[in-house]
């Protein structure tokens, strides 16, 4: 075989294995929405449980994901991915066979932690694999197209794996494209070019996991157990010491984790804001409209997937749309109409809410799927050419974990409201309201960014 055909053999390989990896992350951060109703019936559990089992994926992935680019960079891509990888499929097998919801969010915290190792790399390993940067961008689209059309179908793929199979095959089904993708990259090929000199900011990546695993546990735990509980006050105070102690490591370590100098550039730190800004919102919508189907409808979760489905197919129409629409319209007025787009479905949400039709909120539904598959490829793109070609990959990376971030505070702050609100219509229109208040102040920090900066 010549090397130019080795090198295509390579090129498919490694793109095959990324990308159905990837299929599979993005797949469980919305697949298991629809299961919430089983889950509640299967272990008794009411709202708390219900946003750890989807909160205990999210923030690990969310708090690990810098890191897992740095283990990549030091180790070996290759190497770190296919540990991921297996992490990942060890705890879908954990997930499927758990007896108890501890058990459930054991094994949804180690697919946090295989999801943070292998997504990073994967991109490396496409990277290095594509060395032509029009084939590398192709590769990368497919890579992140594919993602996104995952994003979008879990909650129906999910529900019509419950109706046939239980709650059980949302996790089942991860095991044999694990598999495959373990296969893939497990043959002989090329492996990307380590730097055993970079250093594991192990002090802020234990600051990180604590800080936010403590606000998170505050927000689920606060209704539950009272705000003013001594529990829920300890842990609003190794919270906020957590956070203090990150930033302060973040400003003196050497290597940090999160390199303060990424935010000095405007650009980047308004595009951080709307991408944390627009998951907070989507995701946070996603967990309660999810609730809201199966038990205020008593719709089953194949109809509850089938309901939510405009609102997820819109995602993936968004991300194919947002290049033409920044183009014609410019950045700045883009992103406003995503934002506005997002206000507006929840207002026509809050008046479907009503005792009206379904199809009243289909409309709605569209316009919040829109504006989220617009926002994340337009703020993205002018992110990364903020930062220098050596640095894209942390970039990248920070993007990514500020979108884990705010969708693990959406479930948490909304899963708070309609626990806290009664009944749960009220509580679905507090958070109605909150999205579109979200939304709006949004606008601004991305107006702020791309304001023109005039010379002294």
């Amino acid at each position: 075989m010549d090397t130019s055909t080795e090198a295509g053999t390579l090129r498919r390989r490694v793109l095959a294995a990324t990308c159905v990896s990837y299929v599979i992350v993005l797949l469980d951060t919305s697949i298991v929405n629809v299961a919430l109703s089983s889950l509640a019936t299967a272990f008794d559990t009411h709202i708390a449980g219900l946003q750890w089992v989807v909160n205990a994926y999210t923030l690990m992935f969310a708090s690990l994901l810098l890191t897992g680019g740095t283990l990549g960079d030091r180790w070996g891509a290759r190497r770190v991915y296919l540990a991921g990888l297996l992490l990942f499929t060890l705890a879908s097998v954990l997930c499927a066979a758990a007896q108890s919801l501890p058990a459930l969010v054991l094994g949804r915290v180690i697919q946090g932690v295989g999801a943070a190792l292998l997504v990073p790399c994967s991109l490396k390993l496409i990277h290095h694999a594509n060395p032509d940067p029009a084939r590398r961008a192709r590769a990368i689209g497919l890579w992140a197209g594919l993602g996104g059309v995952a994003l979008a179908m879990g909650p129906l793929v999910g529900g019509a794996l419950i109706q046939w199979g239980g709650w059980r095959g949302v996790f089942l089904v991860n095991i044999p494209v694990c598999l495959f993708g373990i296969g893939m990259m497990c043959r002989p090929s090329g492996e990307a070019p380590r730097r055993p000199a970079e250093r594991v900011d192990v002090q802020g990546q234990a600051c990180a996991v604590v800080a936010l695993g403590a606000s998170i546990g505050v927000l689920i735990e606060g209704p539950v157990m009272g705000w003013t509980a001594p529990q829920v006050m300890a842990g609003a105070m190794l919270a906020l010491s957590a956070w203090v102690g990150w930033g302060m490591i973040m400003r003196r370590h050497p290597h940090p984790m999160l390199p303060p100098s990424l935010f000095q550039n405007g650009i980047f730190t308004g595009s951080t804001c709307v991408s944390m800004a627009s998951a907070f919102v989507f995701y946070g919508l996603l967990f309660v409209m999810s609730l809201h189907y199966q038990q205020a409808r008593g719709y089953t979760p194949l109809q509850a997937g089938l309901a939510l489905f405009p609102m997820m197919g819109m995602v993936a129409v968004g991300s194919m749309s947002a290049r033409r629409v920044a183009t014609r319209y410019g950045a700045k007025w883009s992103m406003i109409g995503a934002f506005s787009a997002y206000a507006a479905g929840a207002i026509g949400l809050h008046a479907s809410m009503a005792g009206m039709a379904y199809a009243s909120s289909i409309v709605p539904m569209l316009a919040v799927g829109m504006a989220s598959g617009v926002i994340s490829p337009m703020a993205t793109a002018p992110a990364l050419e903020t930062v220098g070609a050596h640095r894209v990959g942390v970039a990248a990376a920070v993007l990514n974990a500020a979108r884990q971030v705010g969708a693990a505070l959406g479930v948490a702050l909304f899963g708070a409201i309609v626990g806290t609100v009664h009944p749960y219509e009220t509580g679905l229109r507090s958070a109605l309201i909150l999205v579109a208040a979200v939304s709006i102040a949004a606008m601004w920090p991305w107006c702020l960014a791309l304001k023109p900066r005039h010379s002294a």
